[in-house]
C-alpha cells in the first residue's frame, strides 16, 4: 500500500517516511515505487532543496520483505522492476538527502545510506547487511562505495560476514555523521536539512556533484550487482535460506 510511505513538503524540505511499523518497515514493491517517485519528482521541483528519509521508532527499515523475495526467487522475471528502479533513483537524485535512522537498518536500509549526504542515527541504531547469509550479494553499489568509505576490512565485515555495527561504529566508519538520542533523531535530521536548504542551491548542487563524482560508475556497479543478485535469488542457497527464515517466523 502506498500509505506505507508518506511524503510531505514543508517549504524547501521534503519529508519521506517509511511507515509500516507492524513489519518494521520491511519494504514491499509498492513502497519501493513510492520511494522512487518521491526522489525523482523532487528532481524537477525547484522548491525542494533537501530530502529527509525516515522510518518509525525502532525501525528505519528491516530491508526487503522476504515474502516478496521468495516469490521472485521462484518466478521467472528475476529482480522486480520496483527494486531495479529505486536503486538508480538513489544515484540520480539531485537533491541532498538526509537520513534519520532509528532502530534497525537492515540490507537496503543500510546500503541506501551510502547515497545519503548526511546521516543522523539514534543511540540504539543497528546496521546489518545479511546478504551472503541469504545466499545473495551486496546491492545499491555498496560493493563499490563501502570499501572506499570505510576501508576493505570494515566493508568485508559488514557486507560479506554480515556482522552488525552500532551507531558509534557506523560513525567511526564514516557512514553516520552524528549520533543522538532516539527521540531527537528526526529533529536533528530536519535541522540538518533546513541548514542545507538555506544555502545557495546552485553552489550546493555543484559542490555535491563534485564530492560524489560522475554517476556512471555507480550506475554501472548497480547494473553488475543486479545481474548477480538476480542469479543468486534463484540459487538453491538463497531459496533454502528464505524458506528457513520464513519457517522460523511462522
Amino acid at each position: 500500500m502506498t500509505d506505507h510511505v508518506t511524503v510531505s513538503d514543508d517549504g524547501p524540505v521534503r519529508f519521506v517516511r517509511m511507515n509500516r511499523p507492524d513489519k518494521k518497515n520491511a519494504l514491499t514493491h509498492a513502497m519501493y515505487e513510492r520511494l522512487t517517485d518521491a526522489l525523482t519528482s523532487a528532481n524537477t521541483n525547484d522548491a525542494i532543496r533537501a530530502i529527509v528519509i525516515a522510518g518509525v521508532p525502532g525501525a528505519f527499515t528491516a530491508g526487503n520483505d522476504l515474502q516478496d523475495f521468495l516469490k521472485i526467487a521462484t518466478a521467472t522475471d528475476g529482480l522486480a522492476r520496483p527494486v531495479r528502479d529505486f536503486l538508480p533513483a538513489l544515484v540520480n537524485c539531485r537533491k541532498p538527502m538526509v537520513a534519520a535512522v532509528a532502530g534497525v537498518a537492515v540490507g537496503i536500509g543500510t546500503t541506501m545510506l551510502f547515497h545519503c549526504d548526511y546521516v543522523v542515527a539514534s543511540t540504539d541504531a543497528r546496521f546489518v547487511t545479511p546478504f551472503t547469509s541469504l545466499g545473495l550479494v551486496p546491492e545499491a553499489a555498496s560493493s563499490l562505495i563501502a570499501p572506499r568509505m570505510m576501508g576493505h576490512a570494515r566493508a568485508f565485515s559488514l557486507l560479506v560476514m554480515g556482522r552488525p555495527i552500532d551507531a558509534v561504529q557506523a560513525k567511526e566508519a564514516g557512514l553516520v555523521n552524528t549520533v543522538v538520542a532516539a527521540d531527537q533523531v528526526e529533529a536533528e535530521a530536519l535541522a540538518a536539512a533546513k541548514h542545507i536548504a538555506a544555502l545557495p542551491p546552485g553552489a550546493v548542487a555543484i559542490s555535491r556533484a563534485l564530492l560524489k563524482g560522475k554517476p556512471e560508475e555507480r550506475l554501472a556497479r548497480i547494473d553488475e550487482e543486479t545481474e548477480l543478485f538476480k542469479t543468486r535469488l534463484k540459487s538453491p542457497e538463497a531459496i533454502a535460506a528464505f524458506q528457513a527464515f520464513l519457517s522460523k517466523s511462522k
